[in-house]
């Protein structure tokens, strides 16, 4: 009779993983706002623009009858229609008002009080830079606030040393909110130093999320010989959590949207692997890649937490529970 043969042992990985990570409240309160529109209104609801960036989300509330549209004119006048949390310029619901639609406005609210500051140092006289990403809806959205020509934007250092502006002595400066607080620090550095009397904003513009994420990956990444980081390409907290673990001493850093885009060859010399997860990335991933691991590995969590989370903000008040 033959003896079955010994199982193979499974080689060990530890995973560091990063805490705070995944949802923020500004993207669970955009996702709870189509859910209760759903609940409100029934299908479908349109949507303009990814409500965030994350195919996972938007597929679960496509399945749920939510409709995503990139411009306005794709949805029909008698439909609910919600921004997303990224923000819209002025234009948008100015548009669905003269539409007399049901509209919603989902951006975060950290974002919609960039767009207040913007207003403000406008309405003071003074022209704005925007420190951020060409094409990012947040950046479209913010610039969209002022009349063309009020914001300029500067996406590098470079950009900050090159920029001319109309009035030196008369300048404020704002910021998309999900930047890398290192580049973020030197564009600004290098604005201050040629324009000494720029207006900052009243509070930080790079929000609390983004920062305790980034804090964290800088926590994990020194010890770990790859970084795991589940997002999407066009999120751009996500990406900036990528580039932040490699300068934090990560020998390797991957973008990956869920466990099934992992390339088992970057494990080839992986004893520590860290995990996070973008602010628009729910957790079910994060479990998920956790699991794809110990198929694999014999694995010893151990979560790196920086800071605690409990912001919750409210919903619009056409949806909040009665």
């Amino acid at each position: 009779m033959t003896s079955p043969a010994p199982a193979r042992s499974k080689p060990p990985l530890t995973v560091l993983l990063a805490a705070p990570r995944g949802f923020c409240a500004g993207v669970d309160r955009a996702i709870q706002i189509v859910e209760r529109a759903l609940e409100k209104w029934g299908a479908p609801v349109f949507v303009r623009h990814e409500i965030v960036h994350n195919r996972h989300v938007v597929e679960r509330l496509e399945a749920m009858g939510a409709v995503f549209v990139e411009e306005l004119d794709e949805c029909p006048d008698d439909r609910p229609v919600i921004f997303s949390a990224h923000g819209v310029p002025k234009a948008v619901p100015a548009a669905a008002a003269r539409r007399n639609m049901i509209y919603v406005d989902a951006t975060c609210p950290l974002v919609s009080k960039v767009h207040v500051e913007a207003q403000r140092q406008h309405d003071a006289g003074r022209e704005i830079v925007l420190i951020g990403h060409a094409g990012h809806p947040e950046v479209i959205g913010t610039m969209g606030q002022l009349p063309e020509g009020a914001i300029a934007l500067i996406e590098t250092v470079e950009d900050a040393r090159a920029f001319t502006p109309r009035d030196p002595a008369n300048l404020a400066f704002a910021t998309q909110t999900t930047l890398s607080v290192e580049d973020t620090a030197e564009i600004v550095a290098a604005l201050q130093a040629r324009f000494p009397d720029i207006a900052a904003p009243h509070k930080e513009d790079i929000c609390y999320a983004t920062t305790n994420r980034q804090d964290a990956v800088k926590a994990l990444a020194r010890d770990a010989d790859l970084v795991l980081v589940i997002g999407a390409p066009n999120s751009s907290n996500s990406v900036r959590l990528v580039e932040v673990a490699r300068r934090a001493g990560a020998r390797d850093a991957r973008l990956i949207g869920a466990a099934g885009d992992v390339d088992w060859a970057w494990f080839a010399d992986a004893r520590c692997v860290g995990v996070t997860a973008g602010a628009s990335a729910p957790e079910e991933l994060v479990e998920g890649l956790i699991a794809a691991l110990g198929r694999r590995f014999d694995v010893t969590v151990e979560e790196v937490r920086v800071t605690a989370e409990d912001v919750v903000f409210k919903l619009p008040r056409v949806l909040a529970a009665p």
